[in-house]
């Protein structure tokens, strides 16, 4: 089959590869028909992995149809249409049980990784086809008032920004700050809104970005001079709660110093910086709530599910580009340039 596979910073290239096959009675495997490219993929493109595998499929957000699964698999048959939600799990512990599946206890087991795409391991699902384990798990049935456009967006960027705004605890009346507007930061801004809040307040530096949130009843900040255009726009009080959905120091900074005294912070945003710092005595001070994780989409896909198919949410007014998998190579370079107008990018893996 064909599939995209990592080989170098900068380098993604459309491949033949071995077709995929069960993992084991547990396992399925399912034809992809639209593929996204994430914000984090750009952390392996950047050669910033997390493995020094190369030659491995990538990618970790997929919606397709069932082709083949394992004698032990109930809930789902060929023909199902489904997503591949980006978080692993497995089908016997108890973390899993209750969709907390980035807590997996056994993430020993030789396939195990918490996410498809970043190493040989679990290979990824930018691809014709791709190998799911524990399939009761790690598959969700898509409804047909869904599209595949939304379902792709549903595998990763919806649960992560939900998961943000909801552990951000936004409430109705507030005023809530979005730091960051690719597609999670965006989703983040419809999930505050749908959640309450009185104002959504976005930071980001890129101005067709800026344009979808306030498109959607966002207000702009000042990029050049956001602490302080913030406390401005709040009448020197701070927001009520941030979304951060960047993951770099100076906007996770940004985030702590921008909510009021009790405020809550909440990110997203994928940090690999492990002594990030953090003013401690500060944060006491100003009684800050302060969260960051990964999250589990399974836990959260049932409230998304419905919220899009009930209107709530848009989650495919997002996509900006569907390009064929061949076109992989440039998908990445247009998501990683920040090219005008790019919002999110699927890939067509018939083409």
């Amino acid at each position: 089959m064909r599939a995209l596979t990592y080989h170098a910073p900068g380098d993604v290239r459309c491949t033949t590869v071995p077709d995929p096959s069960l993992p084991d009675g547990l396992g399925a495997v399912v034809r992809v028909t639209l593929a996204g490219v994430c914000g984090s993929d750009l952390h392996i493109y950047a050669g910033h992995g997390f493995s020094d595998d190369i030659g491995y499929c990538v990618g970790h957000e997929a919606v397709g149809e069932v082709v083949e699964t394992g004698p032990d698999v109930r809930r789902f048959a060929v023909g199902d249409r489904v997503l591949l939600p980006a978080s692993v799990g497995c089908a016997w512990c108890a973390a899993c049980a209750s969709g907390h599946v980035v807590a997996c206890e056994h993430r020993r087991e030789p396939w195990k990784e918490y996410c498809y795409g970043m190493s040989h391991r679990l290979p990824g699902c930018q691809a014709e086809l791709v190998a799911v384990p524990h399939a009761e798990v790690n598959l969700v049935r898509v409804p047909d008032t869904v599209s595949d456009e939304a379902a792709v967006l549903l595998t990763d960027n919806a649960p992560t920004a939900w998961y943000g705004a909801r552990r951000a605890r936004i409430q109705p009346g507030e005023n809530v700050a979005v730091i960051g507007l690719g597609p999670v930061g965006q989703l983040a801004v419809q999930s505050a809104f749908a959640m309450g809040a009185a104002r959504v307040l976005v930071v980001e530096p890129v101005a067709h970005r800026r344009a979808v949130a306030l498109a959607r009843g966002a207000e702009p900040v000042d990029a050049d001079n956001p602490k302080a255009h913030l406390k401005e726009l709040t009448g020197g009080d701070g927001v009520d709660a941030v979304v951060e959905a960047v993951g770099a120091d100076a906007t996770i900074a940004l985030a702590v110093s921008a909510v009021r005294p009790a405020g809550r912070v909440s990110v997203v945003g994928v940090s690999q910086n492990d002594a990030f710092p953090f003013r401690m005595q500060a944060a006491q001070t100003k009684e800050l709530e302060f969260c960051i994780g990964l999250c589990s989409a399974q836990r959260e896909l049932p409230a998304l599910l419905a919220l899009t198919a009930a209107g709530r949410l848009d989650p495919a007014a997002l996509v900006t580009h569907r390009l064929g998998l061949a076109e992989g190579a440039r998908a990445y370079a247009l998501l990683a340039e920040r090219a005008d107008g790019v919002g999110k990018v699927l890939l067509d893996p018939t083409r």
